[in-house]
């Protein structure tokens, strides 16, 4: 597949992203290394991670930034990736007081450059949304870091379409940039609804689709495998889910999906990985699934995923039940 590019940048990456959540703490400093490496290697160029990851952990904080960005420094890859980091999330301890001010933002933009060890982020994302703030102070602050050299664009994680045609409106009316992406849930499994704990987390339903689909905006999709509900299913069944896949994705639409990607992956002779992520892919926008990998076997099969495309019928297929 050739790669695709974000309207109104520079910006030009295979549809796939390399997700460093766990990296440097559930996933070790080696297999991370050795994981960006075959990444690269493989044509990918988007490594993404943020400023919140790993806080869950004691003395997590900053570890996802840290490992890529000592990674960065002994590999000297810095010019062949896209670096995408995220910053201005809550606080975990308080996830209703927002932290979308100049100065939470700007604070949080020089400690992922500290932690990552470069002068300037490729694609930067304020990884929630405070809808009590305007959107113009907000672009404001993010023209200015631009201008400052240490962004070279940027993008909106968990904000909601209203709030995106807002700020773009903003940006045309003023003459600033406006978000060139958004990030947010999706993958090709529904979700249960009472497995939702975060309301500050955006996951894609009709409004949020018909919006990218009439404006083209590029989207890049987390949790895109479901957890690994679909290819855990395949190969072992129920008892092989994660209680936190199991109440997030059993149910009877995603047992129909599984039976349906199933059929496809025999069909055009691949793995479900690939059927998963080339869901997402085959969109009639662009889409770059963020993948979580914890193994170089996944790499590969994310990689495999951005040589295969859906026709619109196996993606309606797919969508059935």
């Amino acid at each position: 597949m050739n790669p695709i590019k974000i309207e109104g940048t520079d910006l030009a990456m295979l549809p796939i992203a390399l997700g460093t959540a766990d990296y440097g703490t559930g996933v070790s400093r080696e297999q991370s290394f050795r994981m960006m490496d075959q990444f690269v290697e493989g044509g990918g160029s988007v490594i993404d991670s943020a400023r919140v990851y790993a806080d869950w952990l004691p003395d997590g904080h900053g570890m996802s930034e840290k490992t890529v960005g000592d990674w960065l420094k002994t590999s000297g890859k810095r010019k062949q990736i896209l670096l995408s980091t995220k910053g201005a999330h809550p606080r975990l301890s308080a996830m209703d007081v927002p932290r979308m001010s100049p100065q939470d933002i700007a604070a949080d933009l020089e400690e992922s450059l500290t932690a990552l060890g470069v002068d300037e982020i490729d694609l930067y994302w304020l990884h929630r949304d405070d809808r009590s703030r305007p959107v113009g102070e907000i672009l404001e602050t993010l023209n200015q870091l631009k201008r400052d050299g240490k962004i070279r664009h940027f993008g909106c994680s968990n904000w909601r379409s209203d709030r995106i045609e807002e700020a773009a409106a903003y940006a045309r009316i003023q003459g600033l940039t406006g978000f060139a992406a958004s990030q947010i849930q999706w993958n090709l499994g529904q979700i249960n609804e009472e497995a939702i704990l975060d309301p500050t987390m955006v996951i894609m339903d009709e409004t949020e689709q018909h919006f990218h689909r009439e404006t083209g905006m590029a989207l890049f999709a987390f949790t895109s495998q479901a957890r690994g509900f679909f290819q855990k299913m395949e190969a072992g069944g129920v008892e092989s889910l994660r209680e936190s896949t199991r109440s997030a994705y059993y149910n009877e639409i995603n047992l129909g999906r599984l039976r349906r990607a199933v059929e496809l992956s025999r069909q055009l002779s691949v793995s479900i990985s690939v059927i998963v992520l080339s869901y997402l892919t085959s969109q009639p926008f662009p889409v770059i699934p963020v993948i979580g990998s914890q193994t170089p076997q996944q790499v590969n099969d994310a990689l495999a995923a951005v040589e295969v495309r859906l026709t619109p019928a196996m993606v309606k297929y797919l969508e059935e039940g």
